[in-house]
């Protein structure tokens, strides 16, 4: 069996032919470029090109919140909120590709580790504890946020930029993790054991 006959969730395998020549090129060359640095590729590049202009808007959001030249958190602070939002929401996929990012920023494959299982057995700086205390409230019950989670968040010294970034990145987490979770995304191997 061939990279390409492997099923990588419940749906369709993609007809790359039905997938425009432009986004067809760089979904591959995303592809290759995983390959290249790690050695194998995050299985939703071989599934979301079923729907090409969506995956598209879902990169180009991705990327806006991940672009240093125009961010305020760090990528770790948002990988961070990442395993959070993924550890209360039970999302095996993105817990194990959010852990493997956060042991590749970290070199501290153990606490990442604390930080999956329960984030409140992990040795976390005041600001970091302020930003998963959010993250989780703002995924357990968003109906019961207040303007209680903004002052929280100000008074550990976040600024407005991050914390509207970090809203966006926490609502763009609980995205990812429904539709991640509803097509039954199969977690590439390789994400368990790197960066360890």
């Amino acid at each position: 069996m061939t990279m390409d006959d492997k099923k990588y969730s419940y749906l369709e395998k993609p007809n790359m032919e039905e997938v425009p020549a432009d986004l067809q090129q760089e979904f591959e060359a995303a592809i290759d470029g995983q390959m290249e640095q790690q050695g194998f590729f995050n299985h939703l590049l071989k599934i979301l090109p079923l729907n090409a202009h969506q995956y598209k808007g879902f990169l180009n959001f991705k990327e806006s919140l991940f672009n240093p030249e125009t961010c305020y958190l760090s990528n770790i602070d948002k990988e961070m909120i990442g395993l959070v939002v993924s550890s209360t929401n039970s999302c095996n996929y993105c817990l194990t590709t959010h852990g493997d990012v956060l042991r590749g920023l970290t070199k501290n494959p153990e606490w990442v580790d604390k930080l999956t299982y329960n984030y409140r057995s992990a040795e976390l700086t005041e600001k970091q504890r302020a930003l998963c205390d959010y993250a989780y409230r703002a995924t357990k019950n968003v109906a019961e946020l207040t303007p209680d989670e903004i002052d929280k968040l100000r008074a550990v010294g976040f600024n407005d930029h991050e914390i509207l970034e970090a809203a966006f990145v926490a609502g763009f987490f609980n995205y990812t993790n429904r539709w991640v979770s509803t097509i039954g995304a199969i977690p590439n191997p390789g994400h368990y054991s790197h960066n360890r």
